[in-house]
């Protein structure tokens, strides 16, 4: 079973890199076959097996021998390795289906983010009302789901009009909404608190190795993101801790 849900997940991080490509090219997903974005020749199906043809072609295209951008392996790879996760944590249930959505969902705006400092409506809207949805079929409080969504909103919303504009974009107001839906009460403050703790260790990491200044533009969807997914699998025990901590 390990094999398959790493094989789902290769395949899965495939389609999300077309997804993200074509959305970039204001382009349908739905139709067509993928092309090498610099020669625009096809890729035929023996060339787009994940990372398995990136390592054969020696990340360059067959047609024009431009380098292949490391997105493509490192995407499908991650995505393979977040659903064994998932899988070793959930085992075959519900939840565990549903997280795959919301993996795949978070792994596009990771991705989407870092390359475009842009969160895009077309991925975060529809994924709002799909987690909603899925997480009431799971079973969670409708009112807790709507609190949790407001306050991620808001938290965002403050600092967007706050600032002009200027910390936060309003993307992440609309990322904020989608974090409380997927996480609920109160496990969207445990992915607040370490999104910001993980962009400030990073952001002075950065800044010590010269890689940006304190003026630097970064973008946060990658921090909000990735604090979304680890509170999906341990929110719960991130929480008690820190109850355990301040109570004992």
């Amino acid at each position: 079973m390990f094999i398959i849900i790493f094989l789902l997940g290769l395949i899965i991080g495939s389609f999300l890199n077309v997804v993200i490509f074509r959305l970039e090219k204001n382009q349908s997903f739905l139709f067509g076959r993928s092309a090498c974005p610099y020669c625009g020749q096809k890729i035929a199906w023996s060339d787009n097996i994940p990372i398995f043809s990136f390592i054969i072609l020696a990340g360059r295209c067959r047609h024009c021998q431009k380098k292949i951008s490391w997105q493509y392996p490192a995407l499908e790879l991650a995505t393979a390795l977040i659903f064994l996760w998932l899988f070793f944590k959930f085992g075959l249930s519900e939840r565990f289906f549903v997280y795959l959505f919301f993996a795949g969902i978070l792994l596009m705006i990771f991705i989407y983010d870092l390359k475009n400092y842009l969160i895009l409506d077309q991925i975060t809207l529809p994924a709002i009302v799909f987690a909603f949805l899925a997480n009431l079929y799971l079973g969670l409080v409708w009112w807790q789901l709507i609190l949790a969504g407001v306050i991620g909103a808001l938290f965002f919303a403050i600092q967007f009009f706050v600032s002009s504009g200027k910390w936060v974009g309003d993307g992440d107001i609309r990322l904020g909404a989608l974090m409380g839906l997927m996480l609920s009460w109160p496990n969207v403050l445990v992915a607040l608190f370490l999104a910001y703790l993980i962009g400030a260790v990073l952001g002075l990491i950065l800044i010590v190795v010269k890689k940006k200044e304190m003026s630097s533009a970064v973008p946060f969807g990658p921090f909000l993101t990735f604090a979304t997914l680890i509170t999906l699998l341990y929110g719960k025990e991130i929480l008690q801790w820190y109850l355990n901590l301040i109570y004992y």
